[in-house]
């Protein structure tokens, strides 16, 4: 199969909001008579994490709506709690993580009063495309890692389409009680891969899936080398060989900062922390690092990995590329719109240790594949990846010691597919490992049923 140019940051849902919801309930007038109820307030700011073979993910942010009924849709009518933003404000997804600020990186949206009581809506208002103004002058765009040679060229914004409903904003149903005196923190869970889809005209749209979960400051940290920040190092929480959060570390000027990353919200547990970095079109940098059994006692807990002066480091390694063609089966049919094949292709590689264990090294959102005629159906990848040994170290004092374990450039592939209406979990053939420390494998295809 023929090679392609794609992009291969690790898959990760992204952590798109924090509110934090505080009402200050009754209290003492001061004089000795009746208590009086006083408004809490509500803030909004943004955070995010690594989507998937973007280098822009932005979107532009009008408003926030917040309203005790889930099943007010009038956006004009009575009871809607605002945080406004004026003027609206355009916000790369991708630039705010940086675990280096007391924030974590939050982009600060505003706050409102919002008195104590039950609410069950949250609305996130957007802004629609295009604007008045140069061409390519987006609302909401993206623009992919490494572009698309078929189609863009690299570092072109590329219009993220938002349907029509979402000037009156992205409804999230949660329920929610901001009692007496309370504090509330709900974090927006923006699920980047599955909430871009790639339609068969080549377009871009937005079709969001954002979890809205209690909010509490936990996770694990650490310092990689300032050198990685350059060659697309991710950081991720592992459990199983699935992804549970990524993040890329902090790429601050200052060198004491840069390199820093915060992996937030895990449940309490023991995680693997995989580390990758690639430094393309080069493909010298890095190969594969893993902590093993790196404890989040609580929901409150930080875990610390490494430190500004024992930062963890990556060995050198060349590249390889595994990849070829996913085929759904039984695809939806077309509709009558442009979207000819609106799915969601997701194709990870996994790599098995000595240890035993098997941890996901890179992941990718496959391309609709172009033929003539058109296939329905049909999706290419190419996952670039390191053929040096992946190196392993166990959770305990500083600096953890990292040495170089089995599984030289030998990975698995496995994918997964959905659609608006069908999960494709079921991969036929299941494929075996395969070592490309020789030389690009282009010859792993399979199919996908639900």
């Amino acid at each position: 199969m023929k090679s392609f140019n794609s992009g291969f940051k690790n898959i990760a849902s992204c952590c798109v909001g924090v509110m934090a919801l505080a009402a200050v309930g009754c209290g003492s007038d001061g004089g000795g008579g009746t208590a009086v109820a006083r408004p809490g307030t509500v803030s909004v700011s943004l955070t995010d994490a690594p989507a998937c073979g973007y280098e822009a993910v932005v979107v532009t942010v009008s408003k926030v709506r917040i309203h005790e009924s889930s099943s007010v849709d009038n956006p004009n009518g009575a009871g809607w709690r605002d945080i406004t933003l004026d003027p609206p404000r355009s916000i790369n997804l991708l630039d705010l993580n940086d675990p280096t600020q007391g924030n974590l990186g939050l982009d600060y949206l505003g706050e409102t009063q919002l008195t104590a009581g039950h609410y069950t809506q949250l609305r996130l208002v957007l802004e629609e495309n295009p604007r008045s103004g140069a061409p390519y002058d987006y609302s909401n765009y993206i623009v992919l890692e490494n572009g698309d040679p078929n189609i863009h060229n690299p570092n072109e914004r590329i219009e993220l389409e938002t349907p029509s409903g979402i000037q009156t904003g992205i409804k999230l149903i949660h329920q929610f009680t901001v009692g007496s005196g309370q504090r509330v923190d709900l974090l927006l869970d923006f699920d980047a891969c599955h909430s871009i889809v790639k339609t068969g005209s080549g377009k871009y749209k937005l079709k969001p899936v954002i979890k809205v979960i209690p909010y509490e400051l936990n996770g694990i940290e650490g310092f990689v080398d300032a050198s990685l920040v350059g060659n697309h190092a991710v950081v991720s929480a592992q459990v199983n060989g699935e992804i549970i959060r990524a993040v890329v570390p902090n790429s601050s000027t200052d060198q004491n900062l840069r390199g820093k990353f915060f992996i937030p919200r895990l449940t309490p547990g023991d995680y693997d922390v995989v580390i990758t970095a690639g430094n393309s079109p080069a493909d010298t940098c890095c190969a594969t690092a893993v902590i093993t059994g790196v404890p989040v006692p609580t929901d409150t807990s930080i875990t610390q990995i490494s430190t500004g002066t024992d930062r963890l480091t990556l060995q050198a390694s060349t590249f390889h590329t595994i990849g070829d063609t996913v085929a759904l089966v039984n695809p939806p049919s077309p509709p009558a719109t442009d979207d000819r094949d609106d799915a969601t292709v997701i194709v990870v590689a996994k790599q098995a240790l000595s240890s035993g264990l098997t941890v996901a090294v890179r992941s990718q959102v496959a391309s609709l594949r172009h033929s003539n005629p058109e296939t329905v159906g049909d999706y290419h990848y190419g996952l670039v990846l390191p053929i040096a040994a992946p190196s392993q170290g166990l959770y305990g004092s500083f600096p953890i010691t990292l040495s170089p374990t089995a599984g030289a450039g030998i990975y698995s592939i496995h994918g997964s597919a959905q659609t608006p209406t069908v999960s494709y979990t079921t991969q036929n053939p299941a494929l075996p490992s395969v070592n490309i420390s020789a030389g690009d494998n282009w010859d792993q295809d399979f199919t996908l049923a639900p």
